[in-house]
């Protein structure tokens, strides 16, 4: 069975600094749990409330 762990330098390449915040972006945690990005976003969806209100946001086309 392959591990979820990664080295730090590979996670800390995902880390963006967006609208002064650091922040991964979906596809690339879909990526670390190793799932779609559209299977991600789906279970976020069905689970807002264990999310804080700032935890996410959506990027502009400009972005």
């Amino acid at each position: 069975m392959e591990s979820l762990l990664k080295p730090v330098e590979s996670i800390e390449a995902m880390i963006h600094e967006i609208r002064g915040q650091k922040v991964m972006l979906d596809s690339d945690l879909a990526k670390l749990y190793k799932v779609e990005t559209k299977v991600l976003n789906q279970a976020v969806k069905r689970n807002t409330r264990r999310f804080p209100i700032d935890f996410m946001f959506q990027l502009s086309s400009e972005e």
